[in-house]
């Protein structure tokens, strides 16, 4: 079962893009994962995601693949 990373010392961040109206998620890079919360309630629940997951993520949403049906 995978350990929960310590989230004590995390660097909390938003996109460049955020409109800074407190309607976005925050990120955390952490070694091995990247951790995200919601802005609005920073002492909620925090998803983790495996480091190489995240970064396929962003990779298709840059692209614009996310949500796509796959043939």
């Amino acid at each position: 079962m995978p350990t929960t990373p310590d989230l004590a010392a995390a660097r909390w961040f938003t996109s460049s893009r955020s409109a800074n109206n407190g309607d976005c998620v925050e990120c955390a890079a952490l070694p091995d994962v990247m951790a995200v919360r919601d802005s609005k309630d920073r002492s909620g629940p925090t998803l983790v995601f495996p480091a190489h997951q995240w970064t396929a993520f962003v990779a298709a949403a840059t692209s614009g693949t996310v949500g796509r049906p796959q043939r």
